[in-house]
Formats: structure tokens, sequence, C-alpha cells
């Protein structure tokens, strides 16, 4: 493996999860110790990243770097102009968004948890499935998991996403096995599993309370 790797920005593919398309730079270029993705190109007045707080339990701090062009941001309700070069750096809690200001600016984003390891969750593999899973199409991407999880990708959110799609498609065998296998990985989503309405359907299967209540 090389020591280092140089791209263009444009040369990693867009991923649309029907909200604002987004080119999963972390993903691609296989970084493991922070979050960084990019969006742009766009047109002014196109949405550039999508509204999100980055409460708990992400609580990601992010700074935003305006690559070209000139961005505006709403952050708490305050609106930030910003143009190529300008760093935003935005806390955890803050609600923020923001907007193409003029044609062909392009935003970089960089995440991480502050005082914790960073820990891929595989959403660059989940994005074309998102619009389908908020649709009800569970049963739908129920039927994708086998492809996308060939490889058992090392990512316990992507793991539980699809036992939440087989649960609900009412495929307790295949739900229980993937969220066997997201356990696997990370203990933190056992308490997720307690709460989840979408897990609802397992409740009351033996096999689900002694994966949650070992």
């Amino acid at each position: 493996m090389a020591s280092y790797e140089i791209m263009q920005v444009g040369d990693v593919d867009e991923i649309d999860d029907g909200r604002s398309p987004f080119r999963p730079v972390r993903h691609r270029l296989g970084i493991s110790a922070f979050g960084v993705n990019a969006w742009g190109p766009r047109s002014a007045g196109e949405r550039l990243i999508n509204e999100h707080d980055e409460a708990e339990p992400d609580g990601h701090e992010e700074l935003y770097v305006v690559l070209s062009g000139r961005a505006r941001f709403e952050i708490d309700g305050e609106s930030v102009d910003a143009g190529t070069g300008s760093l935003v750096f935005v806390r955890t809690g803050a609600r923020r968004t923001a907007f193409a200001a003029e044609d062909g600016t392009t935003l970089l984003a960089v995440g991480a948890r502050a005082g914790a390891p960073y820990h891929p969750e595989g959403y660059e593999l989940w994005a074309p499935l998102h619009a389908q899973y908020e649709a009800g199409e569970y049963a739908a991407v129920a039927d994708r998991a086998a492809e996308v999880l060939a490889d058992d990708p090392p990512y316990a959110v992507l793991h539980y996403n699809f036992a939440c799609a087989a649960s609900l498609a009412g495929r307790p065998d295949q739900a229980l096995a993937h969220l066997r296998r997201g356990l696997e990985l990370s203990e933190r989503l056992r308490a997720w599993a307690k709460e989840d309405p979408d897990l609802e359907p397992l409740r009351e299967d033996p096999r689900y309370r002694e994966l949650v209540d070992p």
C-alpha cells in the first residue's frame, strides 16, 4: 500500500441518500481516524448539507471548509456568509445547514466526537438505501443485505440498520442474525436495541431477549 494518495474532490463519486447528495471522502480513502465528506459543486440556491444538530448520540464537532464559491450557513437561526477559503466550526448541538450562495460552491466537512475514538458507521454503504427505508420499503431494503454485507464490513450500525429493516419486514431470523453481528461489533448498540421501536416485532422472541439481555 502506498504511503499517500492524492485525488480531486470530483474524483469521489456522489452518493444520494434522498436528501443532499455527498461525496464520501472518508470511505473512498479508507480514513478511520475521523469523518470527512464533501458536498458540491452546487448551483446558487441549492442546499449543500442537510439540516442537523450533531446532538447525542452522535455528538460530533464539525469543521466546514468552503473549497470553492460562497456558502450561506444557517446556524441556530443565524445566517452566516462564508466565501472561498472560509473555515466554519460548528459545535455539538447547534442546528446547522448550508446553501450555495453562488454557482460552483463546494464544501468539505471534517468531524469527530470530542475526547473519544472515532468509529466509522458505514453510512456510505447505507445511504443509497436510506430513502427506501424512510418510505417504508423495508422488504426491499432487507433484500439488499446479502449484497451490502457480503464482505462483512466492520460497521456495527450498518448491521443494526439491516436488523431494523428485516424486523419491520417481518423477517425475524434475518433481523436477529444482523442484530447479533451488530452487537458483536459494538456493545453500545445494546441500549439502542432495548428502546428502538423498529425492533418491536422481535420483543417477544426469546432469541431477542437472549441477545439484548444476556
